[in-house]
């Protein structure tokens, strides 16, 4: 919808212009557009990737109640009309100060054109590159200006009559990018993991559910891709679900570090600009409008160039890619075959497999869902590379770290909903395979090494590998145990957890 939107933008702007002036000249602004002169620059600029600031929708709701915060701490000091700050406080019922500096009608108007923004309105007018120089200037840049511009329409001026709201003086009050920008980045990945946590949930029932299903089936464990002893397809697929649902604790734990912000630090952290008890205020407005409990940082000047919590989170959600991985692998050799392979599981056919082998099937979804961690870890470098590169109290290569942390989440969210609804809930087991693989296993013999002994165990086995015999007619060859005991022992339950049974070797 989003890209329709651009397409349906760039083919309805007027060919009239507007012009607007910067530092460095100029330029003449297309007249329908809500963005302005520096986001033009932005977007001559930084040609740089496929990934824009309007394919990232959380990104750009969290830069719209970054600015209400801001605006509505600077009408209670009196710095913005009650006319500019009025439409966000009925919106999400706050109450209003009574001092103000700023007209009414200001304020009104960046609260609704925010609250637009927030029901989803004028996303394509964010077409700037999420990987920029500048430390995310164009993209604060780009939320002034289309505020600016959509509050100037509501106050019944033009576009680009900035005497009137102004992206620097009025949208941008009291701030820097290099407050307001991380600001966004932080609320909009806090926002990215609680649905990321959603749908990994979902795909983790789906696991758990099969892990339920499968309970009764007995099949070997392998280690290092060995024979090694039975279990349960149940407790495979019981062993998936919980190393994932741990991952969940770790997220959430990384995720509270996305509730400390920097507002009010301005250009480095000394909160120049901004008057006393600016800070407080706009914490306690994002505090209300979200509902989340928000906190200011202790010391502004070392979290203005501090990234680590997209590090963190990064890292915590590499994690969850590496154990994808090792889940998917698993599932493409336990459904490996159909008939030369493991085949103890079926997975759902997808689509053909090959252009010229009649038949064949692939395990099409396991394997996307690797590459999707590949990627995951593959952004995680890169975003530990960044963090590492801040200087002195900024660190610019704050845009590609918010590209890779927002990128990896979406990623995860799809595949997740991809190899749930694809593979996990259609998976099937060959439950005879899964039971002739223990019968014909010389693994089962580690059952009896408590009863027999090392030596005998080690007897029978190298035997059973010499001669293609089984261990259980060997056993009973060799007089060892009773057929009794030795079925007693050999007992599916008796396999997959600790038992106690007081049984001796006749030998």
């Amino acid at each position: 919808n989003i890209l329709l939107k651009i397409e349906i933008m760039e083919q309805n702007l007027s060919r009239e212009t507007r012009t607007e002036s910067d530092l460095i000249g100029s330029r003449e602004v297309p007249a329908d557009a809500l963005y302005g002169v520096q986001t033009l620059r932005g977007i001559e600029n930084f040609r740089i990737s496929k990934f824009h600031l309007n394919e990232y929708p959380l990104f750009i709701n969290a830069l719209a109640i970054t600015k209400m915060g801001a605006a509505v701490a600077n009408y209670e000091l009196g710095l913005l009309t009650k006319e500019q700050v009025d439409a966000i406080l009925k919106a999400f019922k706050m109450k209003q100060n009574s001092k103000s500096v700023y007209s009414v009608e200001q304020v009104d108007a960046i609260l609704k054109a925010c609250k637009e923004i927030l029901e989803g309105e004028h996303h394509e007018q964010f077409p700037v590159d999420m990987i920029q120089g500048g430390a995310g200037t164009t993209t604060n840049m780009n939320a002034n200006e289309v505020i600016a511009n959509r509050a100037l329409e509501l106050m019944g001026h033009q576009r680009g009559e900035y005497q009137y709201c102004s992206p620097n003086d009025h949208v941008n009050r009291s701030q820097s990018t290099n407050d307001a920008y991380p600001t966004a980045i932080h609320l909009g990945m806090y926002y990215t993991h609680l649905k990321l946590v959603k749908h990994f949930s979902e795909l983790i029932e789906a696991f758990q559910k099969k892990a339920t299903l499968f309970a009764h089936i007995i099949k070997m464990g392998r280690t290092q891709l060995e024979d090694a002893v039975p279990m349960t397809l149940g407790q495979t697929f019981n062993g998936f679900a919980s190393i994932l649902r741990d991952e969940i604790k770790n997220l959430d734990f990384a995720a509270q570090d996305f509730l400390t912000v920097n507002m009010g630090a301005t250009a480095i952290g000394t909160g120049i600009t901004a008057e006393p008890e600016y800070a407080e205020k706009c914490i306690e407005a994002l505090r209300k409008i979200t509902g989340w409990d928000i906190k200011l940082a202790e010391d502004l000047v070392g979290a203005t160039s501090d990234t680590s919590a997209m590090v963190g989170y990064s890292s915590a959600m590499r994690r969850v890619a590496v154990k994808m991985n090792k889940i998917c692998n698993d599932l493409r050799l336990l459904a490996s075959g159909p008939r030369c392979g493991l085949g103890e599981i079926n997975l759902p056919a997808m689509q053909p497999g090959s252009s010229i082998m009649p038949g064949k099937v692939n395990p099409v979804i396991p394997e996307v869902m690797n590459q999707v961690s590949y990627k995951v870890i593959g952004n995680d470098l890169c975003v530990a590379m960044s963090g590492e590169a801040a200087q002195m109290e900024l660190n610019a290569m704050e845009p590609v770290m918010a590209q890779c942390c927002f990128e990896s989440a979406d990623l995860l969210m799809n595949g997740f909903d991809t190899l749930r609804t694809l593979c996990i809930d259609g998976i099937t087991a060959n439950e005879e395979v899964c039971r002739r693989y223990v019968h014909d296993s010389i693994g089962v013999v580690t059952a009896l090494n408590p009863v027999i002994g090392y030596k005998n165990s080690t007897k029978i086995a190298k035997e059973a590998l010499e001669t293609g015999r089984g261990v259980y007619e060997l056993v009973l060859e060799h007089g060892i145990l009773s057929k009794k005991d030795l079925d007693t022992i050999l007992k599916p339950e008796n396999m997959i957890k600790p038992v106690k049974l007081d049984i001796k070797s006749n030998k």
